[in-house]
């Protein structure tokens, strides 16, 4: 999972799902970031997140005692600890980086190695010699897609797997919601700020060079507004910026959820009520997890994970902010409708592109103002 210091990948995949080894350059960008102790440190010191996976697990010991258990992209171990903990009878800890020999270390020296095995290796490409009553991992990225750490998760739930088994979490949900924000207007500014360098640094080369730098001029423009204006930022948002209340548009159940449907581009529909008022200044994207165990074994005590704006401070995912410029001004009780696509990065996967063309619906009469289109990156 990403840091809120760096827009930094989560869990651990590899970069196809045929079963090859994973891409060098793959391996550079992604799963050596997990490597570093520093940066487990990070997540594991997120205790809304290692606390909601340590509740979901030791409050249903039942469903875990005498089970076998798999931990896709284990990392540290914590969450192999924890299953072993709880009093499953076995568990395989699968690890792709060299964080396995960390993982191996922490659980001889928790007195675990009796239980938890770990293995280093991609879950596409390693094997467990059986099959499997409870899948565990920490797949989630910024947005929740981000990464495509889910596709292993997948893989994983295919190949092992018992029928009737249960994934921790097992659902998952993404939602929108309207806010004021400051960083539209910051980010417009920078903007600005970058253009007028450039043309001061163009000037430059004329004068000390006579070398006319004008054709890139529009090259140079469109590669700044997409990094100021169109790349979605991490955010803390306070519960105090949100206009009205959150539309959730998708909900994955990991039990059914196929590849090919994750692969697919997502497209999905939205309507948010603007209860105060605009203007609209940007929509906060976040995400939950539950922890339901399976029909044929569902845990006695659920537990949610939710990474939506909170008083008390964001987990390490924060909230992805889609900035707005210019804002969207709204009446108070108008609601704006649209669509949202998310679509994969065709360079890199692990990326998303994000479309919302959306619309204000004035109260009673239904009237619609003119559709906007915005476009943006999740890196």
């Amino acid at each position: 999972m990403a840091t809120d210091a760096e827009p930094a990948a989560n869990g651990h995949q590899i970069s196809k799902l045929d079963g090859k080894a994973p891409e060098s350059t793959d391996y550079a960008n992604y799963f050596c970031t997990y490597s570093f102790l520093f940066h487990q440190k990070d997540m594991l010191e997120d205790h809304k997140r290692t606390g909601a996976y340590y509740n979901a697990v030791m409050q249903n010991r039942r469903q875990f005692a005498g089970k076998v258990v798999l931990d896709v992209g284990t990392g540290s171990g914590i969450l192999a600890i924890f299953a072993a903990k709880a009093g499953a009878a076995k568990v395989y800890a699968v690890e792709a980086t060299s964080m396995a020999k960390h993982a191996r270390a922490l659980v001889e020296h928790n007195g675990l190695s009796h239980v938890v095995e770990v293995i280093q290796g991609t879950i596409e490409t390693v094997e467990v010699p059986e099959k499997v009553d409870i899948i565990i991992s920490e797949w989630m990225g910024y947005f929740l897609l981000r990464e495509s750490m889910l596709d292993s998760v997948l893989v994983a739930r295919n190949r092992f797997l018992k029928p009737g088994g249960a994934l921790y979490p097992s659902h998952a949900r993404m939602f929108f919601q309207p806010m004021r924000s400051n960083s539209s207007h910051q980010r417009t500014a920078e903007f600005q700020r970058s253009m007028e360098g450039w043309a001061e640094f163009t000037q430059e080369m004329r004068n000390y060079y006579d070398v006319s730098m004008d054709c890139l001029n529009d090259s140079f423009r469109e590669e700044q507004k997409e990094y100021y204006m169109q790349t979605t930022a991490w955010a803390d948002v306070h519960p105090g910026q949100l206009l009205g209340p959150a539309a959730c548009f998708k909900e994955y159940d990991l039990a059914t959820v196929t590849l090919e449907e994750l692969a697919a581009p997502l497209q999905e529909s939205f309507t948010m009520q603007v209860m105060d008022g605009g203007p609209v200044e940007g929509f906060v994207g976040y995400f939950d997890v539950h922890f339901r165990g399976s029909k044929e074994n569902p845990t006695d005590f659920p537990v949610q994970l939710s990474t939506a704006p909170d008083p008390t401070g964001a987990t390490h995912w924060g909230q992805q902010s889609f900035s707005l410029w210019p804002p969207v001004q709204c009446a108070p009780g108008d609601s704006i409708v649209g669509q949202i696509s998310v679509t994969r990065k065709k360079n890199n996967h692990r990326l998303m592109e994000v479309e919302v063309s959306h619309q204000v619906m004035t109260q009673g009469s239904g009237q619609k103002a003119a559709l906007r289109l915005n476009k943006y990156h999740i890196e």
